[in-house]
């Protein structure tokens, strides 16, 4: 193994495994929260969350979406793109702050926030943009041991401030949303210094080279986005508020799967894109199988383990919802698949069909929504949106079969591994019902993962400890 790789690997695990801390830690809060906050704040807060996930997409522009490209089309001026699309970013968020605030009142009934919040969320995206592009930034040269830091420094900071705000302000609701504004306005001020020193120039070249790979990028994630929330929409339209809050729980926790994927591929998708500009598809197809039954196999474990962490999440009164949670994990499992395929569609700029693929994958999906959930109940949602993800799963294996990069990954494996994921699911929801059997596999599973472990313990230590 080339120094390279090892140094991919060894920054990717560690990378894996703080973002994936991180990240957590927002889930591990929530029950502190939930006690501070009255239901209408934590409601309104939620509110607030949804709103930003949307506008981060239409107002930064996603631009570090294009970093896996850019990195090898200005390999020696990658400093300077990267300052050239933060100031794209940051003058898209200036605009919006000005349209904003010269419409509020407008924007303050369709948002359903005050001008405050509004304000507050568009500059926590303003400075939030430095600081995605900065740690994608170290991502694409392997260097993770700042951006790990970052994340632990931006994650505890905000989970600690918010609390002290909470419990010190007298408008809570305020109080949470300033303890996560913060954090990111420090840190990003830090970062977008960083890139002054670094890039120096603003080329508009660069803004349009970014522009049309990104544009076409902001239909896939807004369609992504509602793929992920429309379920919860319907399911209080005709299911009801506590049936709504019982999927909304179980899809949180089977959406760790989510968060361990989101990390992953922030470290394999400099390395493919490395790899995709040697054309070195060989090491892409061997890592790509390890990479991919690796995940699987996590992904399972957190299937088992569903109704203790619904348990510890939610309490007793939220046990029934246990059988939501593998059909999500096992939508998350497609989402990573899909993702692999995506990474491949980014780095050769063809992001059109991505879109396309993103639109059709929601469509499905609020389809199914609409014909089963009146039918069956909330947990129809869970499949439905299985089946979307599995749409997109196909149409982005296709889009790489036409862009001739299907040597990529082996089609074959992951076909086979989604059909036996999807057995296994069932098979998993059917052990909920047998408490001594699910925990005699749970027992089996642990068995095989120290195993595996002590068997590669010498090649993981290596990777770690090695100095490169």
């Amino acid at each position: 193994m080339d120094n390279n790789n090892k140094k991919a690997i060894k920054s990717g695990m560690l990378y894996t495994l703080s973002n994936f801390f991180t990240r957590s830690i927002g889930l591990i809060t929530t029950p502190i929260f939930t006690r501070l906050l009255t239901k209408s704040e934590f409601g309104l807060y939620n509110n607030y969350l949804s709103w930003t996930s949307l506008f981060l997409i239409i107002v930064t522009l996603n631009l570090d979406a294009t970093l896996i490209s850019a990195k090898y089309d200005y390999e020696d001026k990658f400093d300077e793109y990267i300052y050239s699309v933060l100031t794209l970013s940051t003058a898209s968020t200036c605009a919006w702050l000005i349209i904003t605030n010269s419409f509020y009142t407008f924007f303050e009934t369709f948002l359903g926030m005050d001008r405050i919040c509004i304000n507050a969320m568009l500059i926590y995206l303003l400075f939030f943009s430095a600081i995605t592009l900065f740690q994608a930034r170290e991502r694409y040269y392997f260097e993770y041991k700042i951006s790990a830091i970052t994340s632990v420094i931006l994650s505890l900071g905000t989970a600690f401030l918010s609390v002290i705000l909470v419990m010190e302000m007298k408008d809570k609701l305020y109080g949470r949303i300033f303890g996560s504004v913060v954090p990111v306005i420090i840190i990003g001020a830090i970062c977008y210094i960083f890139f002054i020193g670094k890039g120096k120039k603003i080329k508009i070249d660069y803004w349009k080279y970014a522009i049309p790979i990104c544009i076409p990028y902001i239909p896939h994630l807004l369609s992504l986005n509602l793929l992920n929330s429309m379920d919860r929409i319907m399911i209080n339209k005709w299911c009801g508020s506590e049936d709504a809050a019982l999927y909304s729980l179980a899809y949180t926790c089977g959406s760790l799967v989510t968060l361990l994927m989101v990390s992953m591929n922030s470290a394999y998708a400099p390395w493919l894109g490395e790899k995709l500009a040697a054309n070195d598809f060989y090491s892409i197809r061997k890592f790509s199988r390890i990479y991919i039954l690796a995940f699987s196999f996590l992904a399972m474990g957190l299937m088992l383990i569903a109704p203790e962490l619904l348990y510890i999440l939610g309490g007793e009164s939220y046990a029934d919802a246990k059988y939501v949670m593998t059909p999500v994990a096992m939508g998350c499992v497609c989402q990573f698949l899909y993702t692999m395929f995506v990474n491949i569609e980014q780095f050769k700029k063809k992001t059109v069909g991505m879109a396309f693929a993103s639109v059709l994958g929601a469509l499905v999906n609020y389809v199914l929504n609409y014909l089963m959930i009146p039918r069956i109940g909330y947990l129809a949602a869970a499949y439905t949106t299985l089946v979307g993800y599995l749409c997109l799963l196909v149409v982005h294996m296709y889009l790489v079969y036409r862009l001739n990069y299907s040597k990529a990954y082996n089609y074959k494996m992951v076909i086979v591994v989604v059909v036996s994921m999807i057995l296994i699911t069932f098979l998993i929801s059917f052990l909920y019902s047998n408490f001594v059997m699910r925990y005699a596999v749970v027992i089996g599973y642990i068995t095989i993962f120290f195993m595996l472990l002590i068997k590669k313990k010498t090649k993981i230590l290596s990777l770690v400890k090695r100095r490169n």
